[in-house]
């Protein structure tokens, strides 16, 4: 089976040479999404506006694969400031709330459009999307 490039407007466009996500059987792999509003191109402000945005960004971009968050099994967290860990961490267990996934966290000097957080994620879902 062919893998599937998945592509939803409800989440930003790619800024580089990449696919939102990739559909490989029943495994899925979200790139890293950044905290921008799909509809606006606006980035939000502080680290925990940024994490919401951004693990919205994965959820929409999982939608369009035939997932769910309940679908990840691994996510990695890349922050420009571990000092504010324990404010992107309450906004992750709000998203998270069951059988949270395997997480790595990983402060970065610098991440895209100089946001302050960004997400990427592998799920496991037999669903097919509609794509």
């Amino acid at each position: 089976m062919a893998n599937q490039v998945i592509l939803t407007s409800k989440a930003p466009a790619p800024v580089g040479p990449y696919s939102q996500a990739i559909r490989a059987g029943n495994l899925i792999f979200v790139s890293g999404q950044l905290p921008i509003d799909p509809a606006t191109g606006v980035m939000a402000n502080g680290i925990a506006d940024q994490t919401r945005a951004t693990l919205r960004n994965v959820q929409s971009v999982l939608e369009a694969a035939g997932a769910t968050l309940a679908d990840v099994v691994k996510t990695t967290v890349f922050m420009k400031d571990l000092a504010e860990f324990p404010a992107m961490n309450q906004v992750f267990a709000t998203f998270f709330t069951e059988q949270p996934p395997a997480r790595a966290t990983v402060e970065v000097a610098r991440l895209p459009k100089d946001a302050r957080v960004e997400i990427d994620a592998i799920a496991v879902s037999s669903h097919r999307s509609a794509v």
